[in-house]
C-alpha cells in the first residue's frame, strides 16, 4: 500500500512540475508583452505549484523511511510538514502580489491584453482543474495530505485563470480592472494558503479522532462487553495512526484473564482498523460486571 501510494506522490509530483513550468513561461511571456501585473502574478503562483510539488516528492520520501531507534514511530508527520510548507510558500506569494496589485492601482496603470493571453489562460484553465482532480483522486487512494494541499493548489491557480479571463474581456473599458483582480486573485491565494496550514497543522497538533472512527472502535468493542472507554486519544504519523484510550474492568480480574481480552481487543482493532491501541486498564465495580465469563470462554 505504502509503495502504491509512494508512486502515486511521485507521479503527481512529477507531472506537475513539468506542466507547470511549461504554463509559467507562457504566462510570464504574456505578462510581459501586455504589463499586466495580475498575469505576472498568476505566473509565479503557477511556478510555485512545481515548487510545492517538489516538497510532495521530498515530504513523501522522507515520510515513507521506516521506523528508526530515533523515530519509533516512523517518519510519517515528514508529509504533514511538507503541507505547511507548500502552504507557507504559497501564503508568501498571497501577499507579494497583493502589494504589487495595490501599487497598480496606486499609479493608476492598466494593462493592454491580446488573443494570445485569453488562449493561454483558457488552456490554463483547463490543464490546471485536470490536475487538480488528479491530485485530489490521489489524495482519496492515499490519504496524504500533502496531495490534497497540491490538488487546492492547483485548485487556486484554475480558478485565479478564470477570473483574469473575465479580465481580460472587461479591461478595454476600464484602466483599473488588472489591478482590481490582481487584488482578488492574491487574496484567493492567501486564503487557501490559510486553509492548507490549518488542515496540514491538526495531524501535529493533534486532535480528536473522527466520529466516523470513535463509532467503529466502539462498535468492535461491543463483543468484549466492557463498561466504559473513556479518554480516547488519536496519534496521526502520516498514515500510520496510534490510538489511546482507558478501559474499564473488574477489579477482581485475574491479570492473565485481563491481558488475554485487552490483546484481543488489540488485535481486531489492528486487522480491521488498521490502528494500534495502547490500552491504560482500570478496576471497577463487580455489580457491573457482564459476561465476563463469556468472554473469558471466547478467548480460551
Amino acid at each position: 500500500m505504502k509503495s502504491t501510494s509512494n508512486k502515486l506522490a511521485y507521479i503527481e509530483g512529477s507531472g506537475s512540475i513539468v506542466l507547470n513550468t511549461a504554463l509559467f513561461i507562457l504566462k510570464y511571456w504574456v505578462g510581459i508583452a501586455t504589463g499586466s501585473i495580475t498575469i505576472i502574478a498568476d505566473a509565479w503562483h503557477t511556478l510555485s505549484d512545481s515548487l510545492t510539488s517538489i516538497v510532495v516528492i521530498v515530504g513523501t520520501k522522507i515520510s515513507s523511511k521506516p521506523a528508526d531507534g530515533d523515530h519509533p514511530f516512523g517518519h510519517g508527520r515528514a508529509e504533514s510538514l511538507a503541507s505547511v510548507i507548500i502552504g507557507v510558500l504559497l501564503f508568501m506569494v498571497g501577499l507579494n502580489f497583493l502589494w504589487e496589485a495595490v501599487q497598480k492601482l496606486n499609479h493608476h496603470q492598466g494593462a493592454i491584453f491580446n488573443v494570445s493571453a485569453m488562449v493561454i489562460f483558457f488552456i490554463s484553465v483547463i490543464t490546471k482543474e485536470a490536475m487538480a482532480q488528479f491530485s485530489f483522486w490521489a489524495y482519496r487512494k492515499t490519504h496524504l495530505h500533502s496531495l490534497k494541499a497540491d490538488g487546492w493548489h492547483h485548485r487556486s491557480d484554475a480558478v485565479a485563470s478564470a477570473i483574469i479571463l473575465v479580465s481580460i474581456f472587461m479591461g478595454k473599458n476600464y484602466w483599473w480592472i488588472d489591478g482590481l483582480f490582481g487584488i482578488i486573485v492574491s487574496i484567493l491565494i492567501a486564503y487557501t494558503a490559510v486553509e492548507i496550514i490549518k488542515e496540514a497543522a491538526h495531524p501535529i497538533l493533534g486532535k480528536k479522532p473522527d466520529q466516523d472512527m470513535m463509532d467503529k472502535i466502539l462498535k468492535l468493542a461491543e463483543r468484549y462487553q466492557f463498561e466504559n472507554i473513556h479518554h480516547i486519544h488519536q496519534h496521526s504519523y502520516g498514515s500510520h495512526f496510534e490510538f489511546t484510550m482507558h478501559i474499564c474492568l473488574p477489579d477482581d480480574m485475574p491479570l492473565h484473564e485481563a491481558h488475554s481480552i485487552i490483546n484481543a481487543f488489540q488485535n481486531d482493532i489492528r486487522n480491521v482498523l488498521k490502528v494500534e491501541l495502547t490500552i491504560h486498564m482500570e478496576p471497577r465495580e463487580k455489580r457491573e460486571i457482564r459476561n465476563v465469563e463469556q468472554v473469558s470462554e471466547h478467548l480460551l
